[in-house]
């Protein structure tokens, strides 16, 4: 087996967002992770992707990619994932993060309403993964704008709207429109860290407590090949894909 990556990098954009069900995954394998914080100091950025073996960019809670709330720290995430995808280092971007990583492969952003939802993704790429991406899988998503990835990127899966819900650059990049480790507590946290109110249903909180056994099988697929294709580690020899 490889050794694991000795520094994953996490940006954080709000006090409340995290890895959350993802963090169980690494820890699982031995993959060491530290977040940063630039949303508190932005000298927390690393200064080169040279000194990270990968990186991670979070949601955003109310933050966007362009207009009045736009990332005070954004242009330098662009250049740090740029650097990423020069040295052929995974990144990893999930909400927001996904918006910064499809800018910085040469994408657009979307620009929607902060709104949270949960809908359901599919798969349209059979191989997506490495095969591990379920036909069908939970998709939490709190953010505003959305990710509209180059044209060379592959779309791995899309949400009941036929936007990108997953995306791939190159060998080793990923955006998640959604939060593949999403729990309630981190959605209310959110919630409760801005004055700003997204758009959502009322029931839209019930609907993801629902939904949490779907995010965790769903999870146990994703992880595996994203462990996979990102090198973080090599995946055991015992486990084949489906």
């Amino acid at each position: 087996m490889e050794r694991a990556m000795k520094s994953l990098i996490i940006i954080q954009h709000t006090d409340s967002e995290f890895l959350g069900r993802m963090e169980d995954h690494l820890e699982g394998r031995g993959i060491r992770f530290t977040y940063l914080r630039p949303h508190t100091d932005p000298r927390q950025l690393p200064a080169s992707a040279r000194f990270v073996d990968g990186l991670v960019l979070l949601g955003g809670g109310p933050w966007a990619a362009s207009g009045d709330r736009r990332l005070p720290t954004l242009d330098a995430e662009i250049l740090l994932a740029k650097e990423c995808l020069a040295l052929g280092k995974p990144v990893l971007g999930i909400g927001l993060g996904a918006q910064v990583l499809a800018l910085a492969a040469g994408g657009t952003t979307a620009e929607t309403p902060l709104a949270f939802t949960v809908d359901e993704a599919r798969c349209v790429d059979p191989s997506a993964l490495n095969g591990f991406l379920p036909a069908r899988y939970p998709l939490a998503v709190f953010m505003r704008g959305w990710p509209q990835p180059p044209g060379y990127a592959r779309v791995l899966a899309l949400d009941s709207r036929d936007r990108p819900a997953l995306f791939q650059i190159g060998e080793n990049c990923f955006g998640f429109a959604g939060h593949p480790g999403a729990k309630r507590a981190m959605v209310e946290d959110l919630m409760m860290e801005f004055d700003e109110t997204p758009e959502m249903e009322p029931s839209e909180l019930e609907r993801l407590s629902a939904a949490q056994p779907a995010l965790e099988d769903s999870l146990v697929q994703i992880m595996t090949g994203l462990i996979q294709l990102t090198g973080l580690m090599r995946a055991p020899a015992e486990i084949q894909s489906p």
